[in-house]
């Protein structure tokens, strides 16, 4: 059990593939992508466009979520016991009672791998690998598609996919405790669907708006850690508190499946431990603090990470020129993204002690990346906004200590402070990242 009782989610089938342990082992033959890592740029196009958003709007894959027919049938006395004790943990009644099916091992493998090119366009993670690679995030032998395929080759007991309203589970065997979590996990999924309407979130996975995405997904999968969590509580033997924090050491002491770097391991578990936080705060006011969120989705991972500045503290849009123009006529916009105090937050804990990685990214107010590329050679401007000139200058200093411990990861890296904004241009190589450096001057 990789992560203790905490479940492992990929937005696949709709919503949520959610792991966990079970007595008896899951088939190994999960048929998820293979292969070696890609070590050809992508071809771009030459040219950019004109501003941040509008290089994110022209890249951005949205997810070809297939339009699924409703589901229909009932919920066996196993899973409505738990139902019913989620309706009372999270306040709400089903509209009508998920449908439930009971598959195998080989189902379910067959039912990821079937969805896992949908919610995971090759083409546009082919493309963020070498922008990630060249920030230094992940290792210039990874490769972000094959990377989430490992991710999601776990144990998995079961999901619930919005678009039918069906909770599908491992049928064989009693539910342990594990399972019992996991499904009254994917239950409380299914009662915050019926109530608040789920697939809103793939509207912001659609136009590739990642921060905001990432935010709601902290809510969502944090109130169905909660929850889940309060449901299982309701047996005597049990002390809410202690269940919660046990959730959130096991979700962080793990270490990442064979393949997945560990910022991308850290991303993906990100959701459970910071939104069961959130939602944590916000119950202690009542489940209606809960519910307008739900109405209100947050809008970045510092609002979830700081459950005080939400709603009111919004982010600040960074705007980033095209460099293609300096950079020569077969650079193009190869990736861009919108990023959160989170992911700041992961890249500097990967070479920064945890407190100096958090401290470092408290202030942010506003940032993202565009990676530029020739089909040789890739530059990326990392830009990002502060509360506070001391809070910019604190990150920058963070900032030269982690590029100071590279090593062999990532390439050059400059940076400029001016005020409340930081900007990081990151380079494979010496030519583009000082060519880069003056146009943005």
């Amino acid at each position: 059990m990789r992560h203790g009782l905490v479940a492992s989610t990929a937005l696949l089938l709709g919503l949520a593939a959610c792991t966990a342990s079970t007595k008896a082992p899951v088939s190994p033959s999960a048929p998820l992508p293979a292969g070696n890592a890609i070590e050809r740029i992508p071809d771009v196009h030459p040219g950019g466009a004109s501003t941040l958003q509008g290089a994110i709007a022209d890249l951005c894959v949205p997810p070809s979520i297939p339009n699924g027919t409703p589901a229909s049938g009932t919920l066996p006395p196993d899973l409505a016991a738990i139902a019913q004790q989620v309706e009372i943990s999270r306040g709400h009644t089903y509209t009508t009672p998920p449908a439930a099916e009971a598959i195998s091992n080989q189902e379910m493998d067959r039912r990821l791998a079937e969805s896992f090119d949908a919610y995971y366009p090759k083409n546009l993670y082919d493309r963020r690998t070498f922008a990630w690679r060249t920030i230094g995030v992940i290792g210039p032998n990874d490769d972000l598609y094959h990377a989430y395929a490992a991710f999601f080759a776990g144990e998995v007991v079961g999901f619930y996919d919005p678009e039918t309203g069906e909770l599908v589970y491992l049928g064989s065997g009693d539910l342990g405790f594990a399972e019992r979590f996991t499904l009254a996990h994917e239950l409380t999924h299914a009662l915050d669907d019926q109530t608040f309407d789920l697939k809103r979130l793939d509207a912001l996975s659609a136009s590739c708006q990642d921060e905001h995405a990432e935010a709601a997904l902290g809510l969502v999968e944090g109130s169905a850690q909660y929850f889940a969590a309060v449901t299982v509580a309701q047996d005597p033997q049990i002390d809410l508190s202690d269940l919660l924090a046990t959730l959130a050491n096991a979700a962080t002491s793990g270490t990442p499946p064979a393949g997945v770097p560990p910022f991308l391991d850290a991303l993906e578990i990100w959701p459970y431990v910071a939104g069961e936080a959130f939602v944590a705060s916000l119950a202690s006011n009542g489940t209606d603090a809960v519910d307008a969120a739900f109405r209100h989705f947050p809008v970045s991972t510092e609002q979830v990470i700081h459950p005080d500045r939400f709603p009111s503290d919004r982010p600040r849009a960074v705007s980033m020129p095209d460099l293609t123009p300096a950079l020569g006529p077969r650079w193009g916009d190869l990736d861009a993204m919108t990023i959160g105090e989170e992911w700041l937050r992961a890249m500097l804990a990967l070479r920064l002690p945890e407190h100096e990685a958090d401290a470092a990214a408290a202030g942010w107010d506003g940032g993202g990346y565009r990676a530029f590329s020739d089909g040789d050679h890739v530059v990326v401007v990392l830009r990002t906004a502060w509360d506070s000139d001391a809070d910019a200058a604190a990150f920058a200093a963070a900032l030269r200590g982690w590029s100071s411990a590279a090593g062999d990861v990532g390439g050059h890296v400059g940076m400029d402070v001016v005020g409340t904004s930081v900007t990081a241009v990151f380079g494979d190589a010496q030519g583009p990242l000082e060519t880069a450096i003056a146009a943005l001057r």
